[in-house]
């Protein structure tokens, strides 16, 4: 059984189809990228699966539908968002935010474990810690999101656009701490715009356009599509 189902999902927005028909599935402790252009409907396909949008057709975790649970309840089932645009407390200090990850745990040692954890994967965060969120770069910005998400100890983590409004140096510390939180084995569905990064990273691929699934298969197999290639690696 995947961690994660979902068959032939639908998200409207009014009579407006987002999303139509949509399957794909992650596995245990598995990195699976989804690509595609803007409005191809990734962000909603990862807001369905966090219930933060209504849709209809499969969707479960373990076995477990997700259709009736509210947000708040997903995180508890063990699927956590890393939403675009970080959407931090600009106003709090990056420990507060971490900690803010972990508030329906109830594990005080575990959750001090974890917090060493991030500050492992993102050692600058250690020495921001009690720097205000705002004053951050976007990138550390978006190692703070990260790390708050995985303070929730997901089994499933959702990463919409990770990349976006970084530099270079620190887009390449980000991908590398992504891909050690897949090797020591939490499942990942990544949404990104720059199809290198994320090929690099992943082991299978979905691609969506027109709220659709249109292509799938291994990052190599991708990777080696002339038409792909030209489309999202630009060669």
């Amino acid at each position: 059984m995947a961690l994660l189902e979902v068959e032939h999902l639908q998200v409207r927005y009014g009579k407006a189809s987002a999303l139509e028909d949509v399957s794909l599935q992650v596995g245990e402790g598995e990195l699976v990228a989804v690509l595609g252009p803007n409005g191809a409907g990734k962000t909603t396909l990862l807001k369905a699966i966090a219930r933060g949008l209504p849709s209809e057709g499969g969707l479960r975790l373990r076995g477990r539908s997700l259709h009736e649970l509210p947000s708040h309840r997903a995180v508890a089932a063990g699927i956590c968002l890393c939403p675009e645009g970080r959407r931090l407390f600009p106003e709090l200090s990056v420990l507060k935010n971490l900690t803010l990850g972990a508030y329906l745990r109830t594990d005080p040692t575990e959750v001090a474990s974890d917090l060493e954890r991030v500050y492992g994967l993102f050692p600058v965060l250690r020495e921001r810690a009690r720097q205000v969120a705002s004053t951050l770069s976007g990138g550390e910005q978006q190692m703070v999101a990260i790390g708050r998400a995985l303070m929730g100890r997901p089994a499933l983590l959702l990463l919409d656009e990770p990349s976006v409004g970084i530099a270079h140096r620190l887009k390449i510390q980000i991908f590398d701490a992504i891909a050690e939180i897949g090797r020591a084995g939490t499942a990942i569905l990544l949404v990104e715009q720059d199809a290198v990064s994320a090929l690099r990273i992943a082991s299978r691929v979905y691609v969506l356009e027109h709220g659709r699934v249109v292509r799938e298969g291994s990052a190599a197999q991708l990777e080696a599509c002339d038409e792909l290639r030209q489309i999202y690696l630009g060669v």
